[in-house]
């Protein structure tokens, strides 16, 4: 093999029959294809918040009013409860107290889950969260003043699940 003046020899090489892609094809394929995963990137970026933001107001939404209806599966007892405390018994006065730490009890749990009552006699009647069951006409107190409760309305987490039911004055 003949050499030259550095010492490196000098061989014909072999003729590349592949085509060489041209740059212009190179780079336009490149371009296309980063086109493409850039907008898949941005399509699934976007699926994947709304699915993150769906789970979260799910969530949400079920921790705030998970025990909903555990609480009002309770309220049909505790109206039955408070008729019972408000009956007179002249000798049933255990009867009684078993019953008064019966109540107390719930109102210790419902305090706990933070639910709250609400519809006192004296109180002025809201229709957001009473409802008039009748009207009665007692000069001594200002109109759309609660006379009587039949039953007390409930609030769970600032939601009223319950409507007090009562009696109000009109004058």
């Amino acid at each position: 093999m003949p050499k030259t003046k550095n010492g490196v020899s000098k061989t014909k090489s072999k003729p590349n029959n592949k085509k060489k892609p041209t740059k212009t094809t190179k780079k336009g394929d490149f371009e296309t294809k980063l086109k493409e995963l850039n907008d898949k990137h941005l399509r699934l970026k976007a699926e994947y918040e709304n699915f993150r933001r769906r789970k979260s107001e799910e969530i949400s939404r079920l921790l705030q009013y998970d025990g909903e209806d555990v609480i009002k599966g309770f309220l049909p007892i505790i109206d039955d409860l408070e008729r019972m405390m408000n009956t007179e018994y002249s000798d049933n006065d255990t009867l009684l107290e078993g019953i008064n730490l019966v109540r107390t009890k719930i109102d210790k749990f419902f305090e706990n889950i933070n639910v709250e009552t609400f519809g006192d006699k004296g109180e002025e009647m809201d229709p957001m969260i009473h409802d008039a069951m009748l009207t009665q006409e007692n000069k001594e107190f200002e109109n759309d003043v609660i006379l009587e409760v039949f039953e007390k309305g409930y609030t769970y987490r600032d939601k009223v699940i319950r409507h007090a039911k009562v009696i109000v004055n009109k004058v």
